[in-house]
């Protein structure tokens, strides 16, 4: 008999085990919070992933990232965490769309239902889109919010969207107001941050992003300071969420 998942099941035990082997999440973003999140849910015992991310990796992203390394810039994070995932479990099954999210791919996505969404995307439309497409199908989500520009994990706590107040985080504050606007405000799990961002100089870049289906999206997007403890410690957060929702089922 496999000895896996044998120390998971000294705390949660066979069934719990077996109930997370059953579960299907969907990860959109596998940069610093949702590679930890996947990996850290795989490890724990979920069997099945569906993961969408567009991007490769690049020199930046060793300082936080969990598949960034000098040999891994250039090559797709999807890729990249295929072959880690399918090492660490090999009975793991996993679904893999290497595109930019957008709301038009929802019917290829959503084509089957997850048992829980977790978003680390750090574009400002495809989360709102993404967001507000779950709490619409009553799919069970949890939301990174406010990671960037923070160096204190111990800052960071999950709450209702409904339960964060005031907050210096403009991204945070700007995905709150499209999302109340839509008439949500409440029903969406985060992962935020207490602390006030810390940032020496804004650096502005103008993204231009083209799909496979041959759509260009062209925006400004602001590039946030990062470092290895806050991406990694939210990721490790939502990845706990998710996994205890559904042991929490079991009780």
């Amino acid at each position: 008999m496999s000895e896996l998942f044998s120390r998971n099941e000294l705390i949660w035990g066979k069934e719990g085990q077996a109930i997370l082997q059953n579960k299907h999440i969907f990860v959109f973003g596998l940069g610093g919070v949702g590679g930890f999140a996947v990996e850290s849910m795989a490890r724990a015992g979920i069997g099945n992933f569906t993961l969408v991310d567009f991007d490769k990796v690049s020199e930046s992203n060793i300082n936080r990232q969990l598949i960034a390394l000098h040999s891994t810039i250039g090559s797709k994070k999807t890729e990249l965490f295929k072959l880690r995932l399918e090492d660490i479990n090999t009975r793991i099954n996993l679904r893999i769309f290497d595109n930019f999210y957008n709301s038009r791919l929802n019917e290829e996505i959503f084509n089957i239902k997850p048992d829980f969404v977790v978003d680390a995307i750090d574009t400002m439309r495809s989360k709102i889109e993404l967001l507000e497409y779950c709490k619409n199908n009553n799919i069970p989500v949890i939301t990174s919010m406010g990671a960037g520009n923070r160096k204190d994990p111990t800052k960071l706590h999950i709450v209702d969207i409904s339960e964060i107040g005031k907050t210096k985080c403009t991204f945070c504050k700007n995905v709150l107001y499209n999302l109340q606007k839509k008439g949500i405000t409440e029903g969406i799990t985060a992962v935020i941050s207490e602390e006030s961002p810390n940032c020496t100089e804004k650096i502005c870049n103008e993204e231009n992003i083209k799909t496979k289906d041959g759509e260009h999206f062209c925006f400004k997007k602001y590039t946030p300071g990062s470092t290895a403890f806050v991406p990694a410690v939210a990721g490790y957060y939502m990845g706990y969420y998710v996994v205890n929702s559904f042991l929490q089922q079991n009780d």
